[in-house]
């Protein structure tokens, strides 16, 4: 089995790097985060012209029908770069669903002009639909939502959010438009310059149009396992940008009139990173073929996920440690990428809670 990319995959990598070396560099990244938004929309627009926003969506939907291989393409320069910008929350939690229920709000997403999010973690930081408890009520025409959905990526920015919850015993999905006087939003910067929120609701009164969709169950299950195929490929993306730099760092750095790439101690660290990074790119490569080929089981993506979340830790305390003080600090990128790598490996079910997964389904 050829697990290299394809021509217009590693086409489609290299463009997307190269735009990012131009216009994202670590110092200008470090100003937008830094910034009142925390994201740049100017980037944002150019991620859509290049058609990035529409590549994770059905053809049939008006997208570009983009395979797991060509979101691993691109999603790992996002991971090297650190890219802030909300494209897990809107192209691949949220634009899907959308497509799936037939939304009109699809081209606008796509086209960078709105920012939708997906409101379903409750808590129980797992990608486990069942764990969702948040109920929606019939009321007359419409419905009423009560509760709280938790580490929603985009929350406090989006110009729509898609809720999950429970109706009629059936996991359903509610379109509500940001703004509502009757929902309490709290955002905040996650650790690794993400923004995300917690969102209450409090007897939030929806009109019948809100329902998009009966029984998403089978179709979030999908979503988020193509999200959780991009957090470990800019993890993947991450651990490559730490092993680089840790390189680079040893063989200019100097002791006793030598590079400290010479020292033993630090040699073999260098090469475990490299050992790390190298098996993680072979489970994510593997397992996002195995996702194109529909063979990708629950066991093959809690392999991915507890895989990348220890070798990732593994990796970036490697390069922290090879930098020494200095690669705890924000002016460099070590601690960013090392945050980056921690802050995926939370979301949708941390590696202990996957490799415990692994061990019942076995």
């Amino acid at each position: 089995m050829d697990f290299t990319f394809t021509d217009e995959q590693q086409m489609l990598r290299d463009s997307v790097s190269s735009f990012l070396q131009r216009s994202y560099d670590f110092d200008a990244r470090n100003k937008i985060v830094r910034g009142s938004d925390g994201w740049s929309r100017a980037v944002w627009g150019q991620l859509a012209e290049i058609g990035l926003l529409a590549l994770p969506i059905a053809e049939d939907a008006g997208g570009l029908g983009g395979s797991a291989p060509d979101l691993v393409a691109i999603a790992e320069p996002f991971g090297a770069h650190l890219l802030a910008e909300p494209f897990l929350a809107t192209a691949l939690l949220a634009a899907p669903l959308l497509a799936k229920a037939g939304s009109g709000e699809l081209e606008a997403i796509m086209g960078g002009s709105k920012i939708a999010a997906l409101a379903y973690e409750e808590g129980h930081g797992t990608a486990d639909p069942s764990q969702i408890a948040m109920a929606a009520r019939r009321d007359g025409h419409g419905f009423v939502l009560d509760g709280e959905k938790r580490m929603v990526l985009a929350g406090a920015d989006a110009d729509l959010l898609l809720v999950v919850a429970r109706l009629d015993g059936k996991l359903a999905l509610l379109a509500v438009a940001s703004g509502q006087g009757d929902i309490v939003t709290t955002g905040y910067q996650t650790i690794d310059g993400r923004r995300a929120a917690n969102i209450r609701f409090a007897a939030t009164r929806l009109g019948g149009d809100a329902l998009l969709s009966v029984d998403v169950e089978p179709a979030l299950r999908e979503v988020l396992d193509t999200t959780l195929l991009a957090l470990c490929a800019e993890s993947v993306g991450a651990m490559g940008e730490l092993l680089a730099r840790t390189a680079d760092y040893a063989a200019t750095r100097k002791q006793f009139g030598v590079p400290i790439l010479t020292f033993q101690a630090v040699a073999h660290r260098l090469a475990d990173m490299k050992i790390a990074y190298t098996k993680a790119r072979a489970t994510l490569l593997y397992t996002a073929a195995l996702m194109e080929a529909r063979h990708a089981g629950e066991r093959d993506m809690a392999i991915l996920k507890g895989q990348i979340g220890k070798l990732g830790r593994e990796v970036g305390e490697a390069a922290i440690q090879t930098h020494g003080g200095v690669g705890m600090t924000d002016e460099l990128a070590i601690s960013h990428l090392h945050k980056r790598i921690l802050a995926n490996d939370a979301l949708l079910g941390n590696s202990e809670y996957h490799l415990r997964k692994v061990g019942n389904l076995t």
